[in-house]
């Protein structure tokens, strides 16, 4: 874990120092070609800067081991992180708008428009080289705060893309309208993004069902059925950050005494997270089986059983996410 803390944390200071150097090359493309387009893309690059500052922090501050105050961690500070950004996001892209239009309707002088194109065309290449490491090196160290800084700085290699793509048609066609359209353009994918990304953070501040973790959850436990563990049900998992937080009810044989039951609950909590590759907890809680159980329940020289063992229905996200119920066999015939 400290390794992947270093891990993190080492990506984000490479996203802050080269967001700062793109950000120089940008603003420099556009103090020589007075382009609104590359003005665009010039005060993204603001927000990298300012996003990447900012998502240091909350890796800092999401390494933090749990406490009184925070006994779930303080990993959820990595979905603050990824809102703010996207809520930066679209306030450039309403900056851009507001500018844009104004010169689409006041007309613009453009100069040395190969210059720029060559700078621009840089700094954009940069981006896609920095967005690739950051949402890779955030999916392999389960860091929201990193993917959602890759995922924004991939968008403003797109963008970047469309607005050389603009600036060539200006440079070749002499149209100097074709490039606050350019940036109205920008602004309105800008705009797409930001709010990707909030709705995305939000989910996981609201703790939003997951049901990619629920799938593998289900799959891991699977194999498990069967010699104790007779069903599963009332399964529940949230995400701080990097942490998850698993619970579920584990319908065991009542006859077993409570230390049985425990340690039982105990082995199955630590192989499931570690086959399941997350990190995290899983907490069982263990109810008694009840007679209606018995058809699925293959224990042997069970003394309360009250009718043979038929088979066991595969575990489903339904049944495992369903609260306690009086008949075990419903949504599972």
């Amino acid at each position: 874990m400290e390794h992947d803390n270093r891990v993190r944390l080492r990506a984000g200071l490479i996203s802050l120092v080269v967001a700062i150097v793109l950000l120089g090359a940008k603003w420099w493309a556009y103090v020589l070609t007075g382009s609104m387009a590359v003005f665009s893309d010039a005060l993204e690059s603001i927000v990298n800067v300012v996003a990447a500052a900012f998502a240091i922090g909350g890796l800092v501050f999401a390494h933090e081991p749990a406490d009184r105050n925070h006994p779930y961690g303080h990993g959820k500070i990595e979905f603050f992180s990824a809102a703010f950004e996207g809520g930066l996001i679209a306030f450039a892209a309403a900056l851009i708008l507001w500018e844009s239009v104004g010169a689409l309707f006041a007309g613009s002088e453009l100069k040395q428009l190969d210059a720029g194109l060559w700078i621009t065309a840089a700094a954009g290449a940069g981006n896609a080289v920095l967005g690739v490491f950051l949402v890779r090196t955030g999916r392999r160290h389960h860091s929201m705060t990193l993917v959602a800084d890759g995922q924004h700085v991939l968008s403003d290699f797109w963008t970047s893309v469309g607005i050389i793509a603009g600036l060539g048609l200006v440079w070749l066609t002499g149209l100097a309208w074709l490039d606050p359209v350019v940036a109205i353009v920008v602004a309105l994918l800008l705009l797409w993004t930001g709010g990707r990304l909030v709705r995305t953070a939000a989910a996981g501040l609201l703790d939003e069902e997951d049901p990619e973790l629920l799938d593998k959850l289900v799959a891991v436990l699977q194999p498990h059925i069967g010699r104790g563990m007779i069903r599963l049900h009332h399964l529940r998992a949230i995400r701080a950050g990097r942490f998850h937080h698993v619970s579920a009810h584990l319908v065991v044989p009542e006859f077993w005494t409570v230390q049985m039951a425990h340690d039982y609950a105990d082995g199955l909590s630590a192989r499931v997270i570690t086959d399941a590759g997350i990190q995290g907890e899983l907490v069982f809680h263990t109810d008694p089986c009840h007679r209606n159980y018995c058809a699925m329940c293959d224990v042997d020289a069970c003394p309360v059983r009250a009718q043979p063992f038929a088979g066991r229905p595969p575990l489903t996200v339904e049944e495992a996410v369903r609260p306690d119920v009086n008949d075990p066999m419903e949504g599972v015939r």
